[in-house]
């Protein structure tokens, strides 16, 4: 689909409403549209993804007209106008000259993804000239239409400190008229109540779409984390279990699965990835390693338990470890021998929670880091998988870091809320 995107400015102009333009901007040029981004301010087509899509070039364009910018001369200058009441002949010129030069833009789209450009009153020339075009039908019938979404982030009417700037009639009203034949979307469920007692509008008829976090960004990972992540469907892990070891048998990885396994009553989306590569120095490592993997089919972990030495052959860079660290809801260890337990002072730093096994070296370390029985959960090597299970559950179900990381990945990531709430929105237009 050709899709474009207005608002008054746009990346690398910096704001919340543009940094939204700049995640939908690259989600969708990844989902292979054409993606026109249209905006008074802001740079040209390849920083608005700073290079994040190689396909931005081909995909994406950028067009300038000064005269959406909320802060061009002329806009101002009418700006100060309206907000005294006063509905000049300059008003309408503006109007007029925006409407021509955006119009043979618009004209050409499938979709147009209009940001607050019709809930605040910044530029209210801007919002009449795309009333026309919506509703006005002033170009000629043989010219394609899109079909417009207002997506709304804030509401002018609905506002305390917009009240002087706003008066009866038009043009101010057409921030709190239901447009015909369009689309609206709020960016939470109080803008949809807000949008709906404003406008008249059945809640049901406004699309409820979130912002967003992109954890790529946010967490600094690695490429080749961000791959792992994509190919293991990890965001979709609830718990995500770290266990950062060589695969050996004194690592007692035979138990992490079948806690893995017992926690799956509670916990259905709990998954474990195993980071290290067999251990160098003893060839009994490749059988114990298809021991693992054989009991993985057995209790159906296949999917769920990840060994990244099937997938990664060596050492994974420090850089890739840590990003999991960052990436995890706990450390699981449930070694039989440890000489000293490097991977409970990385769960510090990433202030994971911990269960491990309790064996003097494990315990010496807590106790000379000063960390108390909260921070960490032991059990015995040769404890109940399903008791520590229990242990797990119980601790996460009353941890509100967990639930709240658990519902980020599930709800607030870009690329779950491209997949299930803007694709679908697209495809039903």
């Amino acid at each position: 689909m050709k899709v474009a995107l207005l608002h008054y400015s746009a990346p690398p102009v910096v704001g919340g409403v543009e940094t939204v333009i700049g995640h939908h901007t690259r989600l969708l040029v990844n989902a292979g549209h054409q993606v026109l981004v249209l905006a008074g301010r802001g740079g040209p087509a390849t920083q608005i993804l700073a290079d994040q899509v190689p396909q931005a070039d081909a995909r994406l364009s950028f067009a300038s007209i000064p005269w959406l910018d909320s802060r061009h001369e002329q806009v101002l200058a009418v700006k100060a106008e309206l907000d005294a009441g006063v509905v000049s002949q300059r008003f309408h010129r503006l109007r007029r000259t925006i409407f021509e030069e955006l119009a043979p833009h618009l004209a050409e789209m499938d979709v147009i993804l209009a940001h607050n450009v019709a809930s605040l009153n910044k530029n209210l020339a801007l919002t009449a000239a795309l009333y026309d075009f919506a509703c006005h039908r002033q170009f000629p019938d043989e010219t394609p239409r899109g079909r417009l979404v207002l997506w709304q982030h804030d509401l002018a009417w609905k506002t305390p400190r917009y009240a002087d700037e706003l008066h009866d009639g038009y043009p101010w009203d057409l921030l709190r008229r239901a447009w015909a034949g369009v689309i609206y979307v709020t960016i939470s469920e109080l803008r949809r109540r807000e949008l709906a007692e404003l406008t008249g509008l059945a809640p049901a008829d406004i699309h409820v779409i979130p912002n967003g976090l992109d954890l790529n960004s946010f967490f600094k990972l690695e490429e080749l984390t961000r791959r792992l992540v994509q190919q293991l469907d990890l965001l979709s892990a609830a718990p995500l279990l770290l266990l950062p070891v060589r695969i050996t048998p004194r690592k007692n990885i035979e138990l992490a699965l079948r806690i893995l396994h017992c926690l799956s009553t509670g916990f259905p989306q709990a998954t474990l990835v195993v980071t290290g590569p067999l251990g160098p120095h003893n060839p009994a490592n490749v059988r114990y390693f298809d021991l693992l993997r054989s009991l993985r089919d057995e209790l159906g972990l296949v999917g769920r338990a990840h060994f990244l030495a099937e997938i990664v052959p060596g050492f994974l860079p420090f850089s890739v470890i840590a990003d999991f660290y960052r990436l995890a809801d706990a450390l699981l260890l449930p070694s039989r021998e440890e000489g000293f337990g490097i991977p409970l002072l990385e769960a510090g730093l990433a202030r994971l929670p911990v269960f491990c096994s309790d064996i003097p070296p494990l315990r010496e370390l807590v106790q000379s880091a000063g960390a108390g029985a909260q921070a960490v959960t032991f059990f015995s090597p040769d404890a109940d998988a399903g008791h520590v299970a229990e242990q797990i559950r119980l601790r996460l179900a009353e941890d509100a870091l967990f639930q709240q990381r658990r519902r980020v990945r599930a709800e607030y990531t870009w690329e779950r809320i491209y997949a299930e709430k803007i694709a679908p929105l697209l495809a039903g237009l």
